[in-house]
C-alpha cells in the first residue's frame, strides 16, 4: 500500500485505513476498550514520519531511534522466462546504501541537466544523449557489480562513466572537448571509458557482440568476472544482437544482455517497432527476467541474481522497463511522438529518485535534513564541474594523434596518407 502511494493528497485516506485496521485488530484480539484504542490511535497519528515508520515493513533495525537497516518489497513483481525461480522480491537496504544510491542518482540527474544546458549554450557540440529518468537502472546494476565485472553500453553513458570512477568534472570536460576530460577531450559524449567500462559505442547494437567478447575474455582468463551488455529497445531488433545471443548460449558465456526499454526507439514506440515487445523473452533458449527499471532495489536484486546465474549456468537476458524524460538526443524535443502529459505523469508517479527518497524517509533510513544536505552537496559539485568544463583549455594539436594504440608495435602511425607521424604514448587518459 505504501509503496504505491503517489500523491500527498492520498495521505488522509492512508491514515484512515491504518486507523481502521488497527481498530479491527484490537477488536479481534479482545482489546477494544477505549484506553487501548486511544493508544493505538496516538501511535499512528503522532507524526508524519512516525506513521510511515510504523506502517512500513516490520524488518527495520534501529539504533538510537534511527533506522540502520530495513527489509523492503520491490515495487512490481519480476516476470520470468525459462526460469523456475527468480530474484528476491524482498531485499535489505542499509542506511549507507540508501545514502549512496540517492547520492548517485541525484548526481546523474544533475549531471545530465548540466550537460543539456551546456548543449543549449552551444558549448557541447555534436551528439548528446541524456539519461534523465533512467538513473535507477545504472545505479541498481552498479550496486550489484563486483570488482571483476565489466559493463559496455551504447551512447547514453554519461551516468555510467561517473559510476565507473570518472568525476563529474571529467565527464563534463569530455563533453565540452577540453583536456581535463576523461579521454582528454578526444572522445566526446559517445566515447568515454574507464577500467572495466568499455564505453560508449556509437554504432547501434554493436556493443552487444563486443560485450559478448568481453565475457569470453572473462571465461578464458578464469577470473570469475562477467559482462553487462546494455542496449535499448531500438537496438533489440538488430541482427547482431541475436547472433550474440546464439554464440553466448553455445559457449555458455558469463554475459547479461540488458535491454534498457525506455519505450521509444528514437521517436518510434515499441509497439510500432517490434512484433514482440516482451524483450526479456527474445533470447529464445536464453532465460529472461523483466524488472521495473524505475526501482533501484529491484534492479539491484535482479542483477545480483543474474550475475550468479551467468557465472554458474550461462547467459541471460534482462529487460529493465524504464523511461527517458528527454528526447532521444538533444536535437529531439521528445514531444512529437508522445504527449507532455505522458511525460509529466511518469515524473509524478514513477520518478526513480523521488520514489526512492520517499521510501527512505518512510523507513527512517534518511531524514529530510540528510536529503537536503545531499542535494546541496551534489548541486555544488556539479556547478563546479560545469565551471571547469567551460574554462579548461583544449588539448594542443600535437597531442591529437597520441595514444592511438594501447601497445604500439611500430614507430609510425599506420594508414596515414601524406603524413609521417610518430606514434607517441602519453597514457594520460583515464582509460590508460
Amino acid at each position: 500500500m505504501l509503496r504505491t502511494l503517489s500523491r500527498v493528497s492520498e495521505l488522509p485516506i492512508i491514515v484512515k485505513q491504518l486507523q481502521k485496521r488497527s481498530h479491527n485488530n484490537n477488536i479481534a484480539s479482545g482489546k477494544n476498550n477505549n484506553n487501548s484504542y486511544g493508544m493505538q490511535h496516538c501511535r499512528y497519528s503522532s507524526s508524519f514520519f512516525g506513521l510511515f515508520q510504523n506502517a512500513a515493513q516490520a524488518g527495520v533495525t534501529k539504533t538510537n531511534n534511527y533506522a540502520t537497516e530495513a527489509t523492503v518489497k520491490v515495487n512490481r513483481p519480476f516476470k520470468l522466462h525459462r526460469l523456475d525461480e527468480g530474484p528476491a522480491e524482498e531485499v535489505k537496504l542499509t542506511k549507507d546504501e540508501a545514502l549512496r544510491y540517492y547520492t548517485q542518482m541525484q548526481t546523474i540527474r544533475r549531471l545530465e541537466t548540466a550537460a543539456g544546458n551546456l548543449y543549449k549554450e552551444k558549448i557541447i557540440r555534436g551528439f548528446c544523449h541524456l539519461y534523465s529518468g533512467q538513473e535507477a537502472c545504472a545505479v541498481g546494476m552498479k550496486a550489484a557489480m563486483r570488482d571483476v565485472d565489466n559493463i559496455i553500453s551504447a551512447y547514453r553513458v554519461h551516468g555510467w562513466t561517473y559510476l565507473m570512477g570518472v568525476s563529474p568534472s571529467g565527464v563534463l570536460a569530455e563533453l565540452t572537448g577540453v583536456q581535463g576530460g576523461c579521454a582528454r577531450g578526444k572522445g566526446g559524449s559517445m566515447h568515454m571509458y574507464s577500467p572495466n567500462f568499455y564505453g560508449g559505442n556509437g554504432i547501434v547494437g554493436a556493443q552487444v557482440p563486443l560485450g559478448t567478447g568481453v565475457a569470453l575474455a572473462c571465461k578464458y582468463k578464469g577470473n570469475g568476472g562477467m559482462c553487462l551488455a546494455l542496449y535499448g529497445d531500438g537496438a533489440a531488433n538488430q541482427g547482431q544482437v541475436f547472433e550474440a545471443y546464439n554464440m553466448a548460449y553455445l559457449w555458455k558465456l558469463p554475459v547479461i544482455f540488458v535491454c534498457e526499454n525506455n519505450n521509444y526507439a528514437m521517436g518510434t514506440s515499441t509497439e510500432r517497432a517490434s512484433c514482440n515487445t516482451d524483450y526479456y523473452t527474445r533470447g529464445d533458449a536464453l532465460p529472461g527476467i523483466w524488472v521495473d527499471g524505475m526501482d533501484v532495489l529491484a534492479v539491484r536484486s535482479a542483477t545480483e541474481f543474474a550475475i550468479n546465474y551467468v557465472n554458474t549456468v550461462g547467459p541471460l537476458v534482462m529487460e529493465t522497463n524504464t523511461y527517458r524524460y528527454s528526447g532521444h538526443s538533444m536535437s529531439d524535443p521528445g514531444t512529437s511522438y508522445r504527449t507532455r502529459e505522458e511525460i509529466q505523469e511518469v515524473r509524478q508517479k514513477r520518478d526513480p529518485i523521488t520514489s526512492f527518497k520517499e521510501l527512505c524517509i518512510e523507513l527512517g533510513l534518511l531524514s529530510a535534513d540528510e536529503v537536503k544536505a545531499i542535494d546541496l552537496k551534489v548541486r555544488k559539485e556539479i556547478d563546479e564541474a560545469t565551471a571547469f568544463s567551460k574554462t579548461d583549455a583544449e588539448l594542443g594539436v600535437s597531442h591529437l594523434w597520441t595514444d592511438v594504440y594501447s601497445n604500439c608495435l611500430e614507430s609510425k602511425l599506420r594508414g596515414t596518407i601524406s603524413y609521417n607521424l610518430d606514434h607517441i604514448q602519453e597514457r594520460k587518459g583515464v582509460n590508460h
